[in-house]
């Protein structure tokens, strides 16, 4: 399931969720049914794309990332296939509860928006590497992180515990996304060298060097939004202190530009548990403020 990476997913949506108590009352089973769902769609995601890095080749031996399942032998194929029919049922289980216990009814025009985005959350959970097009082997991974990893957890875990949308909530969003690429992107540099015959990458297209400075943009960009966002709706110092983590974020910047291929891959779960504290710690602010 790729445990090491549920923070990140978790990251926007608890971000979003903490936004909306802030100034409603949420009740708590609405707040643990969006974060399993959260949870699930990242474990389907994972699932989907260790089965088709292996279908395609692209989990080969060259491979510097970690070993999976299949690849080791402790999963056959048709094993990680039913692994994923399994959670997709179970994102819809936890999806559908989820609705109905924060609107009372999947049969309103909320809901059904809803049930919508959430069929598509799966879809690209299932289509990053895996069907005839996935768009993860086509330069667009990063687009569609920034989306379901950013502005869908924060926007829409604000909308479903606050029933509205408020245009501001798209600045966290936009931050958390632009911090998901940043995560992606590491991912894609060090593994250039395996994914340059079955696949096409930012990197890949950009080169190392430019894929760093590329990165620098990400992180720099979604502190400055973030920032940006503070003074423009909040008062008070509390709402920064999300700052607390920005060390953490500049000992990730120095390393990924120190390291590469497979000792890049310490800068993967910093990133993420620099990601998930800033949220957590700038959801607080929010709230305390």
């Amino acid at each position: 399931m790729r445990l090491r990476t549920l923070p990140l997913s978790v990251a926007g949506i608890v971000l979003g969720i903490m936004m909306a108590c802030a100034g409603h009352s949420v009740r708590w089973y609405v707040i643990l049914l969006t974060i399993l769902t959260t949870v699930s769609l990242q474990i389907l995601s994972n699932m989907s794309n260790e089965l088709g890095d292996w279908l395609s080749g692209v989990d080969g031996d060259d491979r510097e990332g970690p070993k999976y399942g299949i690849e080791c032998g402790d999963l056959t194929e048709n094993e990680m296939r039913s692994c994923i029919r399994v959670m997709v049922l179970v994102c819809c289980i936890f999806g559908l509860g989820m609705i109905r216990t924060s609107f009372g009814t999947i049969f309103r025009i909320e809901s059904e928006s809803l049930v919508i985005l959430g069929g598509a959350a799966i879809w690209a959970a299932i289509h990053y590497t895996l069907g005839k097009h996935p768009y993860g082997y086509i330069g667009l991974g990063d687009l569609f992180v920034f989306i379901f990893f950013g502005l869908v957890p924060v926007v829409g875990g604000y909308f479903v515990c606050a029933h509205r949308i408020d245009p501001w909530t798209f600045m966290p969003g936009t931050t958390i996304g632009l911090f998901s690429i940043g995560v992606l992107n590491v991912n894609n540099i060090r593994d250039m060298q395996s994914d340059a015959t079955n696949r096409v990458t930012v990197p890949l297209k950009l080169g190392g060097n430019n894929a760093r400075i590329y990165h620098d943009i990400l992180i720099i960009t979604g502190w400055t939004v973030m920032l940006i966002f503070t003074v423009m709706h909040t008062n008070g110092w509390l709402p920064y202190i999300y700052l607390i983590t920005l060390p953490l974020f500049v000992r990730h910047l120095v390393g990924v530009w120190k390291h590469d291929g497979r000792d890049l891959d310490p800068m993967l779960p910093l990133l993420v548990i620099s990601t998930f504290f800033f949220a957590v710690l700038a959801g607080t602010g929010f709230i305390l403020q």
